[in-house]
């Protein structure tokens, strides 16, 4: 695919520039929690406009029905993006209409734009590739170049992601040509031992990835909700403890072929239990207790991760070339059983070889828990599509940037 360095190459001085970035940030009653994505396009953002582009910046926020919806706008977005930039940005109030026109033609090379939430337009998540077409017709009539630069959103076929770069020239940004070369090291030439640490509420969420690492990786590492359902795959007691019963046929089966190809599969030895779920809102003290992973009280949820577990988990990852880690090992958003995700992210910083953090979850939790991301060889725009990429298919925001 050709490269965002290629398109200044050749001059942007006047053109219109559109770029797909995922502005998809969490928001509390309007506020930013964690603008990462945002600072992640910022570079991207700011070589077209320091070139002279007219850059139009497009993106998705949260799951709007197809129409426009106040708590979902991209309003904060844009207000983050000039403080990042230190210019003012223009923002349209709508996606392809008026106003998203009258922006694009008041802005002179060097200023920048952005258009109201894509999602707003049921074009731009339409199954029917008629009406994602045509969606994608008129978000081409903004600019004269493409660049995509959204990792978070190419496992997405999507008119912005995947229609418009079929209409206009098109280039990766460096977001997304970051993002490609680093899976590449997690996929082409791995430097081992090669660790992957996998946790998050759904073991079906992973039961994909989990397919194609039994063949790829020396350890596997599984904490979070979905570790449960390994338990009982195991035998165990789970309690009240997140559990997907129809998984643990397949579960079963990948214990066989880890065992098999000799693929050290690690569980949790202990967890924390509760009898109730924590309050998330107002962190207050959760009642909890240690118990053996082989002991979990019938009227009893797990948690997080127990102590000898993190130590378990620092100590198979501490001679690690490389580590791929998505999902945290429990409710990290609560003070009472952050610990197990917090050792995972420190026993990453303190390895030294190749770390990367998945997206998602985990990278918000290394930043809620403190953690300087520079620690980390690299954190992840997008979880689903890394791990989408690590299984292996072919994403479509990527295929549509190749000539």
């Amino acid at each position: 695919m050709k490269t965002i360095d290629e398109l200044l190459a050749d001059g942007v001085s006047g053109k219109r520039v559109f770029v797909r970035a995922d502005l998809n940030v969490p928001l509390a009653d309007g506020t930013i929690t964690d603008d990462g994505r945002i600072r992640a396009v910022v570079p991207t953002i700011k070589a077209l406009a320091d070139a002279g582009a007219e850059v139009v910046v497009a993106s998705h926020l949260g799951r709007p029905k197809g129409a426009p919806d106040p708590a979902f706008s991209l309003l904060p977005v844009a207000e983050r993006l000039a403080e990042l930039l230190g210019t003012p940005v223009a923002f349209a109030e709508d996606t392809v209409g008026p106003a998203a026109h009258a922006a694009v033609d008041c802005l002179e090379p060097g200023q920048v734009a952005v258009i109201e939430n894509l999602r707003f337009n049921p074009g731009e998540t339409s199954k029917d590739d008629t009406e994602r077409g045509e969606f994608a017709d008129q978000l081409a009539a903004l600019a004269d170049v493409y660049v995509g630069d959204g990792f978070g959103a190419v496992h997405r076929k999507h008119a912005s992601v995947y229609d418009l770069p079929a209409r206009l020239p098109h280039y990766a940004g460096y977001l997304i040509a970051r993002e490609v070369g680093v899976l590449k090291k997690l996929t082409d030439d791995v430097k081992r031992p090669y660790v992957v640490v996998l946790g998050g509420a759904k073991v079906s969420d992973k039961l994909a990835v989990i397919d194609e690492l039994l063949g790829k990786a020396d350890r596997l590492l599984i904490g979070g909700g979905m570790a449960y359902t390994f338990l009982k795959a195991q035998g165990h007691e789970v309690g009240i403890s997140l559990l997907q019963e129809d998984q643990i046929p397949a579960v079963k089966e990948y214990m066989e072929r880890a065992e098999k190809n000799g693929v050290e599969l690690v569980l949790p030895v202990d967890v924390l239990v509760s009898p109730e779920f924590p309050d998330l809102k107002t962190k207050a003290p959760s009642e909890h207790t240690v118990v053996d992973a082989d002991k979990i009280p019938a009227d009893q949820e797990g948690l997080d991760i127990g102590p000898r577990t993190r130590e378990l988990y620092a100590s198979k990852l501490g001679d690690a070339e490389t580590v791929f880690w998505n999902g945290p090992m429990g409710v990290f958003e609560h003070p009472d059983y952050a610990e197990g995700t917090k050792a995972v992210a420190q026993a990453l910083v303190d390895s030294d070889g190749f770390s990367v953090v998945g997206g998602g979850d985990s990278a918000a939790a290394v930043r809620t828990l403190g953690f300087d991301e520079n620690a980390f060889g690299h954190i992840s725009t997008g979880g689903g599509a890394s791990l989408e990429y690590l299984e292996g298919k072919t994403l479509p925001g990527l295929a549509a940037l190749e000539d």
